[in-house]
């Protein structure tokens, strides 16, 4: 069964270097675009990751993340956030809103296939 992973991304070049990597590692992957719509595809598919880009403008990822903490069935779920790391202040946030990892956006790009693959 390949791995499942829920990408709440609204940055085209990210969604589609997360998309393209996803697909050459035989990742199922998914970009709901609102938080509503996000934790409808979370109960449905229960992923094996979460990954929010902190800077996404369609939805509060704080919120998101204080709504999937306070939820049993998503709370194991592992909540992976990335940012532009001059933004020091937004990850003390987002790891006090419930995020299991936070790395800066180059972190990111640099290491997704292991991200993605679960290494």
């Amino acid at each position: 069964m390949p791995r499942r992973i829920i990408a709440v991304v609204d940055d085209m070049f990210f969604a589609s270097k997360i998309r393209a990597t996803a697909e050459a590692l035989g990742v199922d992957i998914s970009f709901p675009r609102t938080k509503e719509l996000a934790l409808e595809k979370l109960h449905e598919t229960k992923p094996d990751m979460i990954i929010v880009d902190l800077h996404n403008q369609r939805c509060d990822p704080l919120e998101l993340a204080k709504a999937l903490k306070g939820d049993a069935q998503l709370d194991g779920i592992p909540l992976l956030g990335f940012f532009s790391n001059v933004e020091v202040e937004l990850q003390r946030q987002a790891s006090a809103a419930g995020f299991n990892t936070v790395i800066p956006r180059s972190v990111f790009a640099r290491d997704l296939g292991k991200i993605l693959g679960g290494t």
